[in-house]
């Protein structure tokens, strides 16, 4: 499956943004969708996952309360709705697809976008 990541940008802190992946060449529902972050100088770090269904979701603590995942299978595309942005959050952003259940390591992904970046200024 390839993916697809877009609707970065630069915010200001306490603003929001919603990301968006894009799936073709496979059937979207048969993944798990994982969002991931890479900040400058730093490890690509998880932010959230959920299962193909979107039923069951997991998300890194820092963003718990903030950020939303979903998907519309019909439409072969996930989201990532970020609110209340914080300047820590600046990072690149990925999208990222495995079939089975979601995983939280972001080796354990076989698809990537290839990222959006987003910026949030203080």
């Amino acid at each position: 499956v390839q993916l697809q990541a877009y609707g970065g940008g630069l915010v200001q802190a306490g603003g929001s943004l919603r990301l968006s992946c894009t799936a073709s060449g496979r059937t979207f529902s048969n993944y798990a969708v994982g969002w991931f972050r890479q900040a400058p100088g730093k490890e690509r770090e998880f932010v959230a996952a959920h299962l193909w269904s979107g039923t069951i979701t997991n998300y890194a603590d820092s963003v718990k309360g903030r950020f939303t995942i979903s998907r519309d299978n019909a439409k072969n595309t996930g989201y990532l709705q970020m609110t209340s942005l914080k300047p820590d959050d600046t990072a690149v952003y990925y999208c990222a697809a495995r079939a089975g259940y979601y995983r939280t390591s972001w080796n354990e992904y076989n698809y990537w976008g290839q990222g959006t970046q987003v910026t949030v200024s203080s």
